[in-house]
């Protein structure tokens, strides 16, 4: 096996695409939702986010990066203005349309219209859901964080909600992601489908070896 060492001199010295896919890349699989959100007038955006993670279960807390505001962020904005927003997962159908998703429209174009990608109210919650994801939570603002060192902003935000078929939810609570197809992000632009291998019960600490 040949090696390859690319130092942090080597990164500054890549144009933008090869630096940001291979930053973006080399910490593995992340995972591919879209958010949601609606302004204050009803006007609808739903945009491509791989950096949705989460932060606890009790309260269940789920966050995701904002890039920097230097310019418009709509998804940001609508969050901000109306407290709410929707998290959906992608799976393999959506692909094609949820990375068009990421295309820079301006505010009064919904990305909706423009992806094929239908929103969706349900009960009294005050942000659309993506009526294709089989996978849905419908999210309350809780905070946002500043990263001072690149200027992104982490958002915190408390699952108010969650839509999901009934077959793919176990017992012991777990969500069965290969049978609802949730797909996975590397890089700007790559999609991938990855399969469950194994699954472990709780790792407790062995025994020692008594002298």
């Amino acid at each position: 096996m040949i090696e390859k060492v690319i130092t942090r001199a080597d990164l500054d010295q890549l144009d933008y695409v090869p630096r940001a896919n291979l930053v973006n890349s080399i910490t593995g699989y992340k995972s591919a939702n879209l958010l949601a959100t609606a302004n204050a007038q009803g006007q609808t955006n739903v945009a491509v986010f791989s950096s949705v993670t989460h932060f606890g279960s009790n309260p269940p807390i789920i966050g995701h990066v904002t890039r920097p505001t230097t310019v418009a962020r709509h998804t940001y904005d609508n969050i901000k203005a109306t407290g709410h927003y929707t998290i959906n997962h992608i799976h393999q159908g959506l692909i094609q349309q949820a990375h068009h998703s990421s295309a820079k429209y301006p505010p009064e174009v919904s990305e909706f219209d423009q992806t094929g990608l239908t929103p969706i109210y349900k009960g009294d919650f005050p942000a659309p859901f993506v009526a294709e994801a089989q996978i849905q939570l419908g999210m309350k603002f809780l905070q946002e964080i500043p990263i001072e060192v690149n200027g992104t902003i982490l958002m915190l935000g408390e699952i108010q909600v969650i839509y999901l078929p009934a077959a793919i939810l176990g017992e012991d609570g777990m969500v069965d992601l290969n049978a609802a197809q949730t797909v996975a992000i590397t890089g700007l632009d790559g999609y991938h489908l990855p399969q469950l291998l194994e699954r472990f019960p709780y790792a407790r600490p062995k025994p020692t070896q008594k002298d």
